[in-house]
């Protein structure tokens, strides 16, 4: 077996973790604490993942750029699927003052506004705080979406370009694809498991699916 078939099966394997996860709120008759926990649980696995590579990483003398602080990935579009939208607005609704919930939603609003007239590829070009930002941090990291935590850049320097320069190809950050790849399979199981009950789950920007407290 070569390296690209052992690696593919590691893929299925989250892929299937994912799916396990999301069967059980299909089991469970669509119940939304069954759905944030297992989110919840499906996070932790990609955290303690990360953990190990990072661990990894440094041994073999490569180091993880990302620290709290560095915001350069927070200005991007930021892309999550309904269901973790749902997770993320609890947790906002939860945790965060009326007041706080406020000054959240009108930065949703207001990048909502400043990418309307914009396509596809401008979009992904442009740079928009997250609404999610303060004081250089994210003030949700605890239910940040699997996209967050799947990106680990082994550069700070590739995304500062990418930052400074996001039409040009060649400055895309010096990402780990293997936590992404975990992540997305893990994603990709959840939702197909969810699919068996016709819930067919969209992504959004974050900034699309924020919603602000009831008056």
């Amino acid at each position: 077996m070569n390296s690209d078939q052992k690696f593919t099966a590691v893929e299925k394997a989250f892929y299937s973790d994912g799916y396990l996860l999301g069967m059980k709120v299909v089991e469970s008759g669509l119940s939304q604490n069954i759905l944030f926990s297992s989110i919840s649980e499906m996070y932790s696995a990609i955290d303690e993942l990360i953990n190990s590579v990072s661990t990894l990483a440094q041994k073999h003398n490569q180091s993880i750029h990302c620290k709290k602080g560095c915001e350069y990935c927070c200005h991007q579009p930021v892309f999550a699927l309904e269901y973790e939208m749902q997770y993320l607005n609890s947790f906002i609704k939860e945790r965060f003052s009326d007041k706080r919930q406020n000054e959240i939603g009108e930065k949703a609003d207001e990048n909502r506004f400043n990418l309307i007239d914009l396509d596809k590829t401008q979009i992904l070009n442009s740079k928009q705080p997250c609404p999610l930002l303060k004081n250089g941090t994210c003030s949700a990291y605890e239910a940040r979406p699997m996209a967050c935590r799947i990106y680990l850049s082994t550069d700070v320097n590739s995304c500062i370009t990418f930052y400074d320069k996001p039409k040009d190809k060649s400055s895309f950050p010096a990402l780990l694809d293997f936590p992404m790849r975990a992540g997305r399979m893990m994603n990709e199981g959840f939702k197909a498991a969810l699919k068996t009950k016709v819930l067919v789950m969209k992504e959004f920007r974050i900034d699309e699916k924020i919603k602000l407290p009831p008056h």
